[in-house]
């Protein structure tokens, strides 16, 4: 029997690399053909004295990986975290720049506010604690938006409708909606296209506002403050997951420092809760609460909910998780009561005490069932996960943290735990390692010594062409349908 953990620093491992697809001549040279009609054909439109058109150009018909390499010409992660190093000194210019590349796609900032937006910060957790949400106010009967990243397989992931990906029709079709639009428009704003992360970022609210959903959950990209999903003026409710020293060079190189960016998401009387935090940045919190006018409030653990008849399980492996589920239920109740459900809660006596220089703690109560069985079917591939494939269990976790690699530590070792009591024959235990950016992969090995690692396997962060067909059985291999 084989045991794999599959770790991966953010973006992560080859199951969890973003998928960077490079074309081949064919499909480039088509590409190619493409993108010198569009522009003849503007420049004839041009010449005709008409202005711009916010409909998209009637181009030959337009296949889903035309658009993913469309994209990726749009720049790397790699080269969108360099940008927002240069752009540091001028934090401002980010955000305003992210408003410019809306109007032109014919959006304004205020049309994000029929989103009813839920918005998530912090070091860790923030996706899963969407995913939590997301599945809970599903189960509530609305129709959920919920836009993350990295994705693991396939770009369209980032941008779920009611827990599912869209569609490669769909993503194609709203890709080709936006990117002409800018296209059209960069002549005169000096040839400039938005970077990857901020063009999926515009393409999500759009997709949201097409297709009608009854809130999207915005996961922040990088920080918060200056972050591009930040231009939302009026989300319904903002969360802060657990805090930790990450993206330094961007971030600041303090957990105090990185506090501040990640309160940046905080707005004027909008609620917003956290999980708890050390000392230092939970003061830095409330301070940024307090200067914006927000009303802070922290999550009480998670047993405060449950009682003897009720104990609550999670869909999602590992402790650390429970910070995350608490989290969910208080944006989902803070957001269900401003849509108008108000009677399924009912709050539940207060037995925590916090320090005196913290936030107040926001009520416990009972969850609904829609609640309950939301945390119990919550699925998040790639955080935590357990994937078996014969013989060989793959345990994979993109933890690119310390306090997330110690937490990566003790589900695998949980997990092989209780598999190798079960396990005939002799286990062999091998590690499949990718770093990315400016890690600490040495500081970050060593904290994996307690695993016991037969053997080592580390992956260059090299881009491949893969296939369409390829990338959809991965993708079934991992959401366990293969």
């Amino acid at each position: 029997m084989f045991l794999l953990l599959t770790s991966a620093c953010q973006p992560s491992c080859p199951m969890m690399a973003r998928s960077f697809r490079v074309c081949d001549s064919p499909l480039l040279t088509g590409f190619l053909l493409r993108q010198i009609w569009a522009r003849a054909a503007r420049r004839s439109t041009e010449h005709a004295g008409r202005s711009y058109s916010t409909k998209p150009a009637r181009l030959p018909r337009m296949e889903y990986q035309d658009a993913v390499c469309t994209l990726n010409t749009l720049q790397t992660n790699a080269n969108y975290l360099e940008l927002v190093k240069r752009e540091r000194g001028q934090p401002q210019m980010q955000l305003e720049a992210m408003r410019l590349f809306l109007q032109r796609t014919g959006l304004r900032v205020e049309d994000l506010d029929q989103l009813n937006i839920i918005h998530v910060t912090g070091t860790k957790g923030k996706g899963s604690t969407c995913a939590f949400s997301e599945h809970i106010l599903r189960n509530c009967g609305l129709r959920t938006g919920f836009y993350s990243s990295p994705h693991l397989v396939q770009v369209r992931e980032r941008i779920r409708i009611n827990g599912q990906p869209i569609s490669k029709e769909l993503f194609t079709k709203y890709f080709w909606q936006v990117y002409n639009r800018l296209d059209e428009t960069k002549d005169a704003h000096y040839g400039s296209m938005p970077a990857y992360f901020r063009f999926l970022t515009i393409l999500a609210f759009h997709v949201f506002l097409q297709e009608k959903v009854d809130l999207a959950l915005i996961e922040v990209g990088i920080g918060g403050a200056y972050d591009c999903t930040n231009i939302i003026k009026k989300p319904w409710v903002c969360g802060v997951s657990s805090l930790g020293v990450d993206h330094t060079s961007i971030l600041g190189d303090t957990i105090e420092k990185i506090a501040w960016q990640k309160g940046g998401i905080f707005k004027p009387g909008v609620p917003a809760f956290t999980v708890k935090q050390p000392e230092n940045p939970m003061k830095v919190l409330a301070e940024r609460a307090q200067e914006i006018g927000c009303h802070l409030q922290v999550c009480p653990d998670l047993e405060q909910y449950e009682s003897d008849k009720q104990h609550l399980q999670l869909g999602l492996a590992g402790g650390h998780q429970r910070s995350n589920a608490t989290l969910a239920l208080q944006l989902c109740r803070s957001w269900l009561q401003r849509w108008g459900r108000h009677e399924a809660f009912l709050s539940l006596p207060k037995t925590e005490l916090l320090s005196s220089h913290w936030p107040a703690l926001a009520p416990a109560f009972q969850p609904s069932p829609a609640m309950v069985t939301g945390l119990r079917d919550t699925k998040w591939h790639g955080r935590s996960q357990t994937i078996r494939n014969g013989p060989i269990s793959y345990f994979v976790d993109g933890a690119h943290t310390t306090r997330s690699m110690l937490a990566c530590v003790r589900w695998f070792r949980e997990a092989v735990a209780e598999q190798e009591r079960t396990a005939e024959g002799p286990v062999v235990r091998v590690l499949l390692f990718n770093a990315t950016g400016e890690r600490d992969s040495a500081a970050l090995l060593k904290l994996l010594v307690p695993c016991q690692f037969d053997f080592a396997v580390f992956c260059p962060n090299i881009p491949e062409t893969v296939s369409s067909s390829n990338a959809g059985e991965l993708q079934r291999q991992i959401s366990g349908d293969g």
